[in-house]
């Protein structure tokens, strides 16, 4: 009889306390992805000054360098006839600016972790992989739209200089995209790793001066010394060049072909893949190792 009662009571409780309240087992990974990213794109693209700086140093490049070499660029051997050369330059500023802008993401990443935004997050119901996406989605965006200003400045400066029309600069910036987003995810692994800003910067500095001057950026391959030429002809940035380069130019200096177009997909992909499961195995260490 006793054990009866105690079940009745307990009963009569749960009837008095009402159904349970559904357990809340956190948003969809989707949501959270959306949320993150737009939290992120609000920081760069509300602030002017951030917005001005990241651009500067790409139209500075292009306008300042072809003024300075366009009086003997053309007499380079192996330079495409009827070529301008800003028209010539134009396309490695792209992937030179997307490069950059990769270089910041890992920066950014880091700067989250040492100021404990990231710690933050990972201790709310929020799965680590949308952290890590998120922030290769904000590169990814600040890419296209400075890519679109770096052509809007172009067009406006020097008329129609893209002689494939709007599906080739919408095919080019597509591509200077992909390319920023596959080393954007290299700089991401890096920065989780390195976890200091300023070695992360002075890091990605080293290497990407070297790949961007030492590839077919602002002269033929055929103009380089045989040392360079060779590490030039296996340059993965000089893939990301030539294909830019033969769809701007509608394959004038740099022919369309498969090989072109398709093999700085492939290594932008790959890159972006493998570096991404590192990034990802990287970013579950202990949060206290972060510091």
């Amino acid at each position: 009889m006793g054990d009866i009662d105690l079940r009745l009571v307990d009963g009569q409780r749960l009837a008095a306390a009402g159904p349970a309240a559904p357990k809340w087992h956190g948003s969809s990974a989707f949501t959270q992805l959306v949320v993150l990213t737009q939290r992120s794109l609000q920081g760069y693209l509300t602030d002017g000054r951030a917005l001005v700086l990241s651009m500067a140093q790409p139209v500075i490049i292009l306008f300042l360098v072809t003024s300075v070499f366009s009086k003997f660029g053309t007499l380079i051997p192996g330079y495409p006839a009827g070529v301008s050369y800003f028209s010539y330059v134009l396309p490695a500023v792209l992937v030179d600016n997307a490069l950059q802008t990769s270089l910041l993401t890992g920066a950014g990443l880091i700067d989250e972790l040492r100021n404990g935004i990231a710690p933050r997050l990972r201790s709310l119901p929020i799965r680590p992989g949308a952290i890590l996406i998120a922030r290769s989605l904000t590169g990814l965006v600040r890419t296209a739209v400075q890519a679109c200003i770096i052509v809007a400045l172009a067009l406006a400066t020097h008329g129609n200089i893209v002689r494939g029309g709007i599906p080739a600069i919408a095919a080019s910036i597509g591509l200077t995209m992909l390319v920023g987003w596959g080393i954007g995810w290299v700089f991401l692994a890096a920065g989780v790793w390195i976890r200091h800003t300023e070695t992360l910067t002075n890091l990605g500095y080293l290497i990407l001066l070297p790949l961007t001057f030492v590839s077919s950026a602002y002269v033929p391959l055929a103009a380089l010394p045989s040392g360079l030429r060779d590490f030039a002809q296996v340059n993965p940035v000089t893939y990301a060049i030539n294909a830019e380069r033969a769809v701007f130019l509608h394959g004038v200096g740099a022919p369309i072909s498969a090989t072109t177009i398709v093999l700085p997909i492939v290594i932008s992909l790959a890159l972006g893949v493998v570096a991404g499961y590192g990034t990802m195995r990287l970013f579950r260490r202990p949060m206290g190792s972060w510091q």
